[in-house]
């Protein structure tokens, strides 16, 4: 290995909670290709007739109820967790934001200007591939470096759904809530459009295709969503030592009038409700790091949703964010994840 540095990046927040800033966002989010996966005419119809007249007044009001006095949750626990990192290793490390501040190429142009820094370790914080996380990440890093004609190689870290390291980390980070009393447990991952998953099966017949797609080995679960989620949810069962009939899996999200990833987490909350489920922990493991899908989507209007609907109380558990075992699986990685 020569000389390495590493670029942690996460999703991306605005700057504030005022509409102007979060419309800047929503627009650098929603136009990109691989979060609307339609030709660049239509996408931007879209985005500029049907989303930002209201949208940014609706989501800033939602940032304003889950902001703290440093500023985005997302971004400041990010940079706590930058913070213990740096503590556990010598290697050079940053973090970015897909979207908003500080960005990929502000950050990898730092790293790369360190004397003797010849290669980049990138690591997105998603432990499932999705187009719209990992491969928009890898993509535009990808274009800093060949545009600024930095003279470093780019390792790329591949998802960890599934990696046991990670997947002890998860569990480590629940066990305060799995250890008390609790009726039961929902993951709720965050949604995708079923479109996402078929456009990214490079054997183009695999995913969605059958109902038994994730049971049945294929390469198409390098680049499935899906599966890798699903994976993820088996790996912590087990570790964890969870029952079937103790957990539930659902998606949540869903943006717009495309089908998506099914059972939906606002359809499960209310259909455990029903059955007599009391107390529910919710879990979020396609984040690592708390934000505005778990901290107000989840704790806020999920609670609200769950009591609503009959339940007593709906416990969000926390992400990972700087948990000390978490920390530790990401320095190994700086060092130890090969070139």
């Amino acid at each position: 290995m020569g000389n390495r540095a590493v670029l942690l990046t996460n999703l991306g927040s605005p700057d504030s909670t005022s509409v102007a800033d979060v419309r800047k966002y929503l627009n650098q989010f929603l136009m990109d290709p691989y979060v609307i996966q339609l030709p660049w005419p239509l996408r931007r119809l879209i985005v500029s007739l049907f989303v930002l007249p209201t949208r940014p007044k609706a989501s800033a009001h939602a940032y304003q109820s889950i902001w703290w006095e440093e500023g985005s949750p997302l971004v400041v626990l990010s940079q706590r967790l930058l913070e213990a990192v740096r503590k556990k290793t010598d290697v050079p490390v940053a973090v970015a934001m897909r979207y908003g501040s500080p960005s990929i190429e502000s950050q990898l142009l730092q790293l790369a200007e360190q004397d003797g820094i010849d290669e980049i370790l990138l690591v997105p914080l998603y432990p499932h591939y999705a187009d719209s996380t990992i491969k928009t990440t890898v993509e535009e890093a990808r274009s800093v470096i060949a545009r600024h004609g930095l003279d470093v190689k780019l390792t790329v870290l591949q998802p960890f759904y599934e990696e046991p390291d990670y997947i002890d980390a998860l569990v480590a980070s629940t066990a305060p809530w799995l250890s008390k009393e609790f009726d039961h447990i929902l993951f709720s991952y965050h949604g995708l459009p079923e479109s996402h998953l078929t456009k990214a099966d490079p054997t183009g017949g695999h995913c969605l295709k059958r109902d038994d797609c994730c049971q049945v080995a294929s390469p198409a679960h390098a680049t499935c969503y899906r599966f890798q989620v699903l994976r993820t949810t088996q790996r912590f069962v087990e570790k964890a030592g969870l029952k079937p009939e103790q957990y539930s899996v659902a998606f949540q999200s869903r943006l717009g009038k495309a089908k998506w990833l099914e059972p939906s987490t606002v359809d499960t909350l209310e259909k455990l409700a029903g059955k007599g489920v009391k107390k529910l922990l919710v879990m979020c493991p396609a984040f690592v790091t708390d934000c505005l899908e778990t901290l107000e989507e989840i704790e806020l209007q999920g609670s609200e949703l769950f009591k609503q609907a009959g339940g007593e109380s709906l416990t969000l558990i926390p992400c990972m964010n700087n948990h000390e075992q978490w920390v530790s699986v990401i320095s190994r990685w700086c060092e130890e994840y090969p070139s």
